[in-house]
């Protein structure tokens, strides 16, 4: 497994080793031991989630102020365009963003720790989307940042308006968000 670190140096991209016949493929998707090796932490999992999404849905910029997560994201089918903002208030890097493009072809994984916003622009016609999770989901602890905040000035690559449910066509400013310690 390929490990590389982005912009902010605590998100990583995971690229497993794809063993590909006639058949198909087989992948290791997660390997705790090669998790801990590669970044010298050990998240405990509780929860998976997965989520199915059409063209230009764009969900986030989500996080947990109590009870937060760190991500472990995989696309299955499709492509999206993956957003991270550090939201950790002794960073060097607080309020910057990183982007990567994860799609169930390259098989790319990213790592989000606790202490960050997340979200993701879907840029194919679908996409199915699984990550591991660290805690329980706790809505009321659940915090939504703009996902067009200008503070932030994330670039998303829209081929169109995006789609949004309430929570985050509604999300409020960067310059007001809960941040972590």
């Amino acid at each position: 497994m390929n490990v590389t670190r982005t912009d902010i140096p605590d998100v990583l991209v995971f690229e497993p080793k794809v063993y590909t016949d006639a058949r198909g493929h087989f992948l290791e998707s997660y390997n705790r031991r090669k998790f801990r090796e590669a970044t010298g932490i050990d998240p405990v999992f509780v929860q998976d989630n997965q989520s199915f999404s059409v063209r230009n849905v764009l969900r986030g910029l989500h996080y947990q102020i109590h009870q937060p997560q760190g991500k472990l994201l995989q696309v299955l089918l499709g492509e999206i365009y993956d957003v991270v903002v550090d939201l950790r208030r002794s960073s060097a890097t607080l309020g910057k963003w990183t982007a990567v493009n994860l799609s169930g072809a390259t098989h790319r994984m990213v790592w989000v720790p606790v202490g960050f916003a997340h979200g993701f622009l879907v840029v194919s016609e679908h996409a199915v989307v699984q990550y591991k999770v660290t805690d329980y989901y706790a809505p009321e602890h659940e915090r939504t940042i703009h996902w067009a905040d200008s503070d932030l000035g994330v670039r998303w690559p829209f081929t169109s308006d995006p789609v949004l449910n309430e929570k985050d066509a509604r999300g409020g400013p960067f310059k007001s968000a809960q941040l972590f310690d």
